[in-house]
């Protein structure tokens, strides 16, 4: 009788579809706590962190306009989004790092749902980007000076960026099995942000909007309606691309199935119909309202009287009517005959025709008494604008001031700074070159005015001394220290400092 011994065989273990589900999520949790300790990832969070603290109580001098503070939301969380990215495709090769790849295949997870699991550890990083977010814009938006309203899309922006770069290295490391592919991966990217810029449409649109951040060049503040950016079709494309970029990661691994190709499907037509759609031209209507706004300012506006002054603002500037009217006041009570109490037009102009991609000047207005203020304000806009009014008082109008260049100067800087906090510092800021002597341009919310050495010189001295004193003599001399062709000279022997070393250019 002959006994054969076999082998028996190994039992295989095929893990149910809930099974599998709870260990993935089990591993991204995991995978999630550790890269959220990562050294690189803390102390991005960090500078993040510092950030925001650091820059957000200064923006736009604490009277932010919200419809530029979503976008101020954006360019930051790529630090954490290169962060995220190295830790990820790091974490996605420490098994072959540590030579433990071949242990996994007894485990219960294959390798695509462990691919799985490392994409969704990128999840809490980019709810961890939001609350920054968030917590910046809500800051801002929380300020007494705020005005206008933030879009949700840009606000997006930030975490759906981290979202992206974290599956990114996710993917990198199972098509390039190497811990130096994805430094050279941020490398690239680096590049590509600082160095490239692609091509667009009509200055707005195009290509770039195919980069995670599209930034813009000016510094113009637009109205909420004429800002023409695709914000929404652009958060669509991130999200389309980070997942799609997942999914890959996933197919990558091993996955198979309808499942993950109809994901994988539904991904691209996000990702397509979101990067098609940002990159079309600007809509006609959107044109048409920025030319309207620029050309016929008053038409869009709301107007309200303050004093003997008519205020006009566009609607999601109405509340800084008290603010414009509190400086012009100030500039009022110092001068002297019917400017004292001369009825003034404050109109809130921007040229908005070339949108957020241009920075054109506002030409000065020819209508007496009227004078143009921007859509920002705080910092150096307030003594721009209290030039502006001086200007105007002693001018007439935007346009005779722009020409200005003998002794009335004194008088207009004078009068548009002697009550500021700190009339030095004022002088300083509203001067081109940021000097308080010598000659320098006055910026101003349109065409700049011009000061001579000598005028800054008396201007200097006058706001040296109790403005009281010289308030006095600006209202018991006004026609002769507003009269054109006045010297420099004489309006300083007038308000009792003394004259100036160099005659005016103009004066010669």
């Amino acid at each position: 009788m002959t006994t054969v011994m076999e082998k028996a065989p190994v039992e295989m273990r095929t893990p149910g579809s809930r099974g599998s589900w709870s260990a993935t999520f089990a591993l991204a949790r995991f995978e999630a706590r550790r890269l959220l300790l990562s050294i690189p990832v803390l102390l991005a969070f960090a500078a993040y962190a510092a950030w925001i603290v650091w820059r957000t109580p200064d923006f736009e001098g604490s009277y932010p306009a919200l419809q530029d503070a979503d976008r101020a939301t954006q360019s930051t969380p790529l630090l954490v989004g290169f962060a995220v990215l190295l830790c990820a495709n790091h974490a996605v090769l420490r098994s072959k790092r540590r030579d433990t790849e071949r242990h996994f295949a007894v485990l219960v997870l294959p390798r695509s749902w462990r691919t799985a699991a490392h994409a969704l550890s990128v999840v809490p990083a980019a709810l961890l980007t939001a609350v920054g977010v968030l917590g910046q814009f809500t800051w801002n938006a929380l300020r007494s000076g705020a005005v206008g309203s933030g879009s949700p899309g840009e606000l997006l922006v930030g975490p759906l960026t981290v979202l992206l770069f974290g599956v990114t290295g996710v993917l990198l490391a199972r098509l390039v099995p190497s811990m130096l592919a994805g430094t050279l991966l941020i490398v690239l990217f680096l590049f590509m942000f600082v160095a490239g810029t692609a091509p667009a449409v009509d200055g707005e649109r195009g290509m770039r909007w195919l980069y995670p951040v599209v930034g813009e060049a000016s510094s113009t503040t637009l109205p909420s309606d004429l800002i023409g950016r695709p914000a929404a079709w652009h958060a669509l494309y991130l999200a389309g691309f980070a997942l799609t970029v997942a999914l890959l990661a996933v197919l990558a691994g091993g996955g198979r199935g309808w499942a993950l190709q109809g994901a994988l499907a539904g991904g691209l037509a996000l990702t397509l119909t979101g990067g098609i759609v940002q990159t079309q031209a600007l809509p006609a209507a959107t044109t048409a309202a920025r030319e309207r706004v620029s050309v016929s300012p008053e038409k869009e506006q709301t107007c309200v009287r303050r004093g003997t002054s008519t205020y006009c603002a566009f609607p999601e500037w109405k509340a800084r009517a008290d603010t414009w009217a509190d400086l012009v006041d100030k500039v009022q009570s110092s001068a002297g005959g019917s400017a004292h109490t001369q009825p003034l037009v404050v109109r809130q102009r921007v040229d908005a025709r070339y949108g957020l991609s241009g920075d054109a000047a506002i030409d000065p207005s020819t209508t007496p008494h009227q004078v143009t203020v921007g859509t920002a304000w705080g910092g150096n806009r307030v003594p721009e604008f209290s030039a502006a009014v001086a200007a105007v008082l002693v001018a007439g109008d935007e346009k005779a001031s722009g020409s200005m260049c003998d002794g009335r100067m004194v008088t207009v800087m004078w009068l548009a700074l002697n009550r500021l906090p700190d009339p030095m510092t004022s002088l300083r800021n509203v001067r081109l070159d940021d000097s308080v002597t010598g000659s320098a341009i006055v910026l101003s919310p349109t065409n700049p005015m011009s000061m001579t050495a000598g005028q800054t010189d008396v201007v200097r001295e006058l706001l040296g001394k109790p403005s009281a004193g010289i308030a006095t003599q600006v209202k018991a001399h006004w026609a002769e220290l507003t009269a054109p062709k006045v010297t420099t000279a004489r309006v300083a022997q007038l308000l009792g400092v003394a004259a100036p070393k160099a005659a005016d250019k103009c004066e010669d």
